[in-house]
């Protein structure tokens, strides 16, 4: 683990760029960034071009460590190159801000109110590979539905064992137990989600670890002192699918817990802008959620 990374990330002011979308979403993050799937054919072709949107962000001058800690990446992202650096290598090397990866496949059929995630083949292989390609830490996403006591223990219980087995890794893992934001017993679910937690990070050994993703929550601060655990470096936000702005307005009043959005980020950026106007729009999300990041 690197201590001058862990830092940054436990005492850092700034947020976390998600830009992690992949597999199946993948076309949807293109089609939001005005490239229709008449402009490509094949796997390799869309992730070239996904690759190609990911680095016209990354290397924008207001994509910069003064507002922003970390990035998340997925595998594809990690495996390419900017100006002939590894994706990692780049972002902290060239940029000052810390490398993640996304690890899961994706979710598993609706059971119990929830979606666990897929199985993970290879995964020590993976683990492995980040380490080689200096990823700080990992992500891994799972979704609550309902306020289904069963199902959110078997959710965190999952995120859980799989964080073990990354830190054995030195790896930083973060873990994202989203509640839907359409969940019409979404606070119930948030009280039943934190109960959980906490008992499992109070299970876990004292060298290691962790951060949280989450839902904003419906009470404000609800989540603010699991932040104080020795075992959790930092609790993000994940913007859920509000907008922009909704979720701003919601992360200000989370004191002590900052952003990782994704979609939010990367609102209003299209292909077709000039670079003046792309890096124009990107510098005003960065700064507004940031400014919503720091209180």
């Amino acid at each position: 683990m690197n201590t001058e990374q862990l830092d940054r990330m436990h005492t850092g002011r700034g947020f976390i760029a998600a830009l992690d979308q992949s597999g199946g979403s993948t076309p949807k993050a293109l089609r939001q960034y005005g490239i229709k799937e008449d402009r490509y054919t094949g796997d390799e072709e869309m992730y070239t071009l996904v690759h190609a949107m990911r680095t016209r962000i990354i290397q924008s001058p207001a994509f910069q460590s003064q507002y922003i800690l970390g990035a998340i990446l997925f595998e594809n992202t990690m495996d390419r190159s900017i100006d002939k650096q590894f994706t990692a290598d780049y972002l902290w090397k060239r940029k000052g801000i810390v490398p993640f990866l996304k690890i899961d496949q994706g979710l598993a059929e609706p059971q119990h109110g929830v979606q666990l995630m897929k199985p993970i083949p290879g995964l020590d292989d993976l683990l492995k590979r980040a380490v080689d390609k200096h990823i700080f830490g990992t992500k891994m996403r799972s979704v609550i539905h309902d306020a289904n006591p069963e199902g959110i223990h078997l959710v965190v219980q999952q995120q859980f064992e799989l964080a073990r087995q990354i830190a054995a890794y030195g790896l930083v893992p973060i873990i994202e137990p989203e509640v839907d934001i359409l969940s019409p017993d979404k606070q119930a679910s948030e009280q039943i989600l934190k109960r959980e937690l906490a008992s499992h990070l109070s299970e876990l050994d004292d060298d290691v670890k962790v951060m949280l993703k989450l839902s904003l929550p419906t009470e404000d601060d609800f989540y603010r002192d699991l932040t104080a655990d020795p075992h959790v470096v930092r609790i993000v936000a994940l913007s859920g699918g509000y907008t922009q702005a909704e979720a701003n307005e919601k992360l200000a009043r989370q004191h002590g817990v900052i952003a990782s959005f994704s979609r939010a980020l990367s609102q209003g950026l299209t292909d077709q802008q000039s670079d003046e106007e792309f890096h124009k729009t990107l510098a005003a999300s960065i700064e507004a959620i940031y400014e919503a990041s720091i209180t």
